[in-house]
């Protein structure tokens, strides 16, 4: 079994080339260092280092040696971390952000079960229509609708939202079936957030792609359940979760019809936004019991796209 501390001092002195400024790093004298390295290397049976002058070079055996070294010492602090966490406790408070478009969904409850899992956590839980911006959100949680924010946190993907156009049948009825996307710029347009701004790309499995370019929505709305609404009054035509629409209109039969089904949308990303680096446990702890409480509608869809 080899000693940490020996081998913390003799990688130490690789990485420095020198006894007196290795000693200086590790605050001990360098009397003390010297006799750790001579005590390794009686261990080992072979000398590592070999002295020239005021600075060291290491042997064959050295330069091997130091790669086993820092092995051990890394596996030394992954298991001192480990341990760590088993003992911190899961309490305390965590501020908790959710898309507005996921605030009445599964999320919330999955939330509740964590609290009552911890009793000694308090969960601070807003919704946003915006994403963080650079330096905002750090040790907090998101869970987000839309594409990486490149905001400085880390963006997890858990799932997608395939999505499809939609109408009601009175705004049908009125105003004409689009046949084709070509015919969609003619028609009242329900805007997310803002997201058709840019344009869209639609794919048809036998006619390819097709670029369009909606028009100004003269309503637009930061909540998939007031879009819903304004598209079943006959407000226009939108962009709906296929799963989100498709469960209104099992609930609610008639208010709702898909357009051109057979034209494929991109579909957006859901995904967990946090800090980077370790985390204290009652983060990981949280973030563990999302993933696991995602319903499993979710966990099989793939990125669609054009």
């Amino acid at each position: 079994m080899h000693d940490l501390l020996e081998l913390e001092g003799f990688t130490t002195v690789m990485a420095c080339g020198s006894l007196t400024e290795a000693a200086r790093q590790l605050d001990m004298p360098k009397s003390t260092l010297s006799r750790r390295l001579s005590q390794l290397e009686e261990r080992l049976g072979q000398p590592l280092l070999n002295r020239q002058g005021n600075r060291l070079q290491a042997t064959e055996a050295g330069l091997l040696f130091e790669q086993y070294s820092r092995q051990i010492l890394r596996l030394a602090e992954q298991s001192r971390q480990a341990m760590d966490d088993l003992r911190e406790e899961v309490s305390g408070e965590l501020v908790v952000r959710v898309h507005s478009s996921c605030c009445r969904s599964w999320f919330p409850r999955a939330l509740e079960s964590f609290l009552a899992d911890y009793p000694g956590m308090r969960i601070s839980l807003h919704t946003e229509t915006r994403p963080p911006r650079p330096g905002e959100g750090q040790g907090e949680i998101w869970l987000w609708v839309g594409k990486d924010p490149e905001c400085g946190l880390r963006h997890e993907v858990l799932s997608y939202w395939p999505c499809g156009l939609y109408a009601s049948p009175g705004y049908i009825a009125a105003r004409g079936r689009p046949n084709h996307p070509r015919e969609l710029p003619a028609h009242a347009w329900v805007d997310w957030l803002g997201e058709a701004g840019d344009g869209l790309l639609l794919r048809h499995e036998s006619e390819g792609e097709y670029g369009f370019q909606p028009p100004p929505s003269r309503l637009m709305v930061d909540n998939l359940v007031l879009q819903m609404d304004a598209i079943t009054r006959g407000q226009g035509i939108g962009i709906l979760p296929v799963q989100f629409a498709e469960g209104y209109m099992a609930a609610h039969p008639g208010n709702l019809e898909r357009c051109l089904p057979e034209w494929r949308l991109p579909s957006r990303p859901v995904g967990l936004l946090y800090s980077f680096g370790r985390q204290p446990r009652k983060v990981t702890a949280l973030l563990a019991h999302i993933r696991k409480s995602m319903p499993d509608t979710w966990r099989y869809q793939e990125e669609q796209g054009c």
